[in-house]
């Protein structure tokens, strides 16, 4: 597993980040000043957050095709594959 940049913002934090602003803006308690500024965080938090998950999808993506570009039924993590079948 590659190693994360310690000053990289995890993208839970980021979503309570965006919580917080979303809470401060709607509060109406900011200035006009302060209102721009939390919104513009914001919009930085969406694309940040957008982009991370982007970058999930596509793995999750190339994890569960196989050579062929068809999707195979995969278990996450590192137990054995799922099988449709055992639920029943």
């Amino acid at each position: 597993m590659a190693k994360k940049d310690s000053q990289e913002l995890k993208f839970e934090a980021a979503i309570a980040d965006l919580e917080q602003v979303v809470e401060q803006l709607e509060s109406g308690d900011l200035s006009l000043e302060d209102s721009l500024a939390a919104f513009e965080k914001g919009v930085g938090l969406v694309r940040y957050c957008n982009q991370k998950l982007s970058e999930v999808e596509k793995r999750v993506e190339l994890l569960v095709k196989d050579k062929d570009g068809h999707l195979q039924l995969k278990a996450f993590g590192n137990g054995p594959a799922a099988d449709p079948e055992s639920d029943q």
